[in-house]
């Protein structure tokens, strides 16, 4: 199976991107092949609602918005990988899943696995709330295949995340099917 992951965390040894290593770590060790794009220090631009692309198309940005959406074309699952801002995936993974509208007709046709790793500061009732709807929403949009959604809470640096959110990932990345 070809794993695609987006990050969009700013810091490269935070918290999603530690569940992110463990995720990979399973995921390899079950024989699936991994591949990485940080949309946080990527080329990235924000779509700019020009409509070039026809949502059929390459985006008229010159820069590695079309490979990534060519990567995500041949890939069987993707996982989006973000801390938790103000509720909601950061800003630079969002400006990636934007660009996705260029393609949006041949995503959803693919039917692809999907998965979630979010990370929040607050171990509260609420600060999960809001990233889970959102990637409900998108995975129902884009007819993805739900594969499974680790929201660790309580997660603000590596040294306090709860362990068990790793085994978890690990797990997850292991019995991916």
């Amino acid at each position: 199976m070809n794993i695609l992951i987006l990050t969009g965390s700013p810091h490269k040894n935070g918290t999603s991107n530690t569940l992110v290593k463990e995720f990979i770590r399973g995921a390899e060790e079950a024989g699936h092949r991994t591949e990485v794009y940080d949309c946080a220090h990527g080329n990235i631009h924000p779509c700019m609602g020009c409509d070039h692309c026809g949502m059929n198309g390459n985006c008229i940005q010159k820069d590695d918005g079309n490979e990534v959406l060519n990567k995500l074309l041949n890939c069987d699952v993707v996982v989006f990988a973000t801390p938790v801002y103000y509720f909601g995936m950061s800003a630079q993974l969002k400006m990636m899943i934007d660009r996705f509208y260029a393609r949006n007709g041949a995503i959803t046709a693919k039917r692809l696995g999907a998965v979630l790793l979010a990370t929040a500061w607050n171990n509260d009732s609420v600060v999960m709330k809001g990233i889970k709807t959102h990637f409900d929403i998108i995975f129902d949009y884009l007819a993805f295949k739900n594969k499974g959604m680790i929201l660790a809470k309580g997660a603000g640096t590596v040294g306090m995340m709860p362990k068990h959110y790793l085994s978890e990932a690990y797990e997850l990345g292991r019995n991916l099917k």
